[in-house]
């Protein structure tokens, strides 16, 4: 028999069904009891349709700087993650730079907001 895992995730809506708090767990993973969350971005290959499936959900409480950083670090992994599935190491350098480039350029945007 194949062994399982599970990963869950638990979204309270308010009345306006917008997220006002997202738990995750993943027993498998060391997280035992759920863990709360601001945001999460999950993709699914979809065999069927040869198609990427997302969901991309944030809670109210989800600042927009927090939000700059969710973005640079996800960048900065998916580059990571691609380097390690395909092993083309400069075309992954190419993501880190555009991550590099997003986050100079959040941080213009933050200071000119700022003032």
């Amino acid at each position: 028999m194949a062994q399982g895992s599970t990963i869950s995730l638990d979204v309270v809506l308010d009345e306006n069904k917008v997220p006002e708090k997202i738990y995750w767990a993943a027993a498998e993973g060391g997280v035992e009891k759920p863990v709360e969350a601001k945001a999460f971005m999950l993709s699914i290959w979809d065999v069927t349709e040869n198609a990427a499936l997302r969901i991309d959900l944030w809670t109210k409480k989800m600042m927009v700087d927090d939000m700059n950083d969710f973005f640079f670090q996800t960048f900065m992994t998916m580059a990571d993650t691609y380097e390690r599935a395909t092993t083309h190491k400069h075309i992954a350098e190419d993501i880190r730079e555009f991550s590099k480039s997003f986050k100079k350029k959040m941080e213009e945007e933050m200071k000119k907001n700022q003032l």
